[in-house]
C-alpha cells in the first residue's frame, strides 16, 4: 500500500532513504516551499525536496496545509500511513482524519515536546535523550507512543553531531515501527511522566549571560551550534563562540581573566570559560590562537564582554 512522507530538513533524510530502500511505495512527498537563502536571497530547495526529485518522486510544497487541493490529493492516494519527520508545520485535523499519521520525534517523550528538542536537551545539560515514534493527534507531540530508543549525549556533542546520530537511530526505529504495526506486535500506549517543552530557538537565545556557571555557558555553545550560535559583544563587535571548554578558576563574570598567545579565559559565576573557536562578526571562523594573533590582538586581561 502507498505511504506519504512529510518532512523538510536534512534530519528527515535518513528515515526517508531507509523507507525507500525498504521498498515502501512512496506515493507523495510533502515538504515546505523553497525559501530565500544567503546574501543574494536566491531560492533554495529544502533537502527533502532535492532528495525526492532525485528519486523521481512526486513532490508537493504547499504554503498552507489547510488547503483543499492538498487534502484532495491525499484522499485520492488513500495512503496506509503518513510519515512525518521534522516537517515544520502543524498537521490540521482534517488531514489527520485521512490516514494514520506517524511522527518521529527527537526526544524521549513526554520530555521535550516541541520544535527544538535536540538543542534544549543539550542546553539544559541532559546526559541522555532519544527518539520516539508516535501516533499524531491534534496536540503538541501528545500522541500515543509506538517505540522509543535511548541515546546518550556525549560530552563533546553539539546540536549538529547529536542531530546526525538521532536521525540515523530514528530511521531504524521508523522501519521497525512500520513492521511492528503491520504484524500487530506494537500496541500504542499513552505517554507517561511529566512533560517538558522545547520551544523554537530564537537568535536572541544565543546571547550569553556571563552571570551563570561556565558549564551552563558551554552547554549553550554546544546546543546552539551551528545555528544561531552563542554570542557576546566586545567593544561593540559581536563574537560568536562556537567551541568552548570549562576550566577551574574564578574571576569576575564576563571579564578576561587570562590572555596568552593561545588562550583566552573569561570569568563566570562559577569557573572559567576557555574560548576555543569563534567568529567575529563579518569574518571567517577562527581558532582562538588565530583570533588572538589577528583580529583579537588588542584584547587584554581585565576587558569585559557584555
Amino acid at each position: 500500500m502507498p505511504i506519504v512522507l512529510f518532512g523538510t530538513p536534512e534530519f528527515a533524510l535518513p528515515t526517508f532513504q531507509r523507507l525507500y530502500q525498504e521498498g515502501e511505495e512512496i506515493a507523495l512527498v510533502v515538504t515546505q516551499p523553497d525559501r530565500p537563502s544567503g546574501r543574494g536571497h536566491t531560492l533554495k530547495q529544502p533537502p527533502v525536496k532535492e532528495w525526492a526529485m532525485g528519486m523521481g518522486l512526486r513532490v508537493l510544497q504547499p504554503e498552507r496545509l489547510r488547503n483543499g487541493a492538498v487534502l484532495q490529493v491525499i484522499r485520492e492516494i488513500n495512503p496506509e500511513f503518513a510519515i512525518v519527520v521534522a516537517y515544520g508545520k502543524i498537521i490540521p485535523p482534517e488531514l489527520l482524519e485521512v490516514t494514520t499519521f506517524i511522527n518521529l520525534h527527537a526526544s524521549l517523550l513526554p520530555k521535550y515536546r516541541g520544535a527544538a528538542p535536540i538543542q534544549w536537551a543539550i542546553i539544559r545539560g541532559e546526559k541522555e535523550t532519544g527518539v520516539t515514534t508516535m501516533l499524531m493527534d491534534e496536540g503538541l507531540d501528545t500522541g500515543d507512543i509506538l517505540l522509543q530508543k535511548r541515546v546518550p549525549i556525549q560530552e563533546d556533542d553539539d546540536a549538529l553531531s547529536l542531530s546526525q546520530r538521532l536521525s540515523i537511530e530514528g530511521a531504524e526505529l521508523m522501519v521497525e515501527t512500520l513492521k511492528g504495526l503491520r504484524s500487530g506486535r506494537i500496541t500504542p500506549h499513552p505517554q507517561v511522566g511529566e512533560p517538558s517543552y522545547a520551544p523554537p530557538i530564537r537568535k536572541s537565545d544565543g546571547h550569553i549571560n556571563w552571570n551563570i556557571p561556565a558549564v551552563q555557558i558551554r552547554n549553550l555553545v554546544r546546543g546552539l551550534y551551528p545555528w544561531p550560535s552563542a554570542y557576546t559583544f566586545l567593544d561593540g563587535r559581536m563574537l560568536k563562540i562556537l567551541r568552548a571548554d570549562v576550566v577551574e578558576g574564578e574571576g569576575p563574570p564576563g571579564v578576561v581573566v587570562k590572555r596568552t598567545k593561545t588562550e583566552l579565559l573569561v570569568g563566570t559565576s562559577d569557573g572559567l570559560l576557555s574560548i576555543l573557536v569563534l567568529q567575529v562578526e563579518g569574518k571567517r571562523v577562527m581558532t582562538v590562537k588565530e583570533f588572538l594573533q589577528g583580529a583579537g590582538r588588542g584584547i587584554n586581561e581585565g576587558q569585559r564582554f557584555s
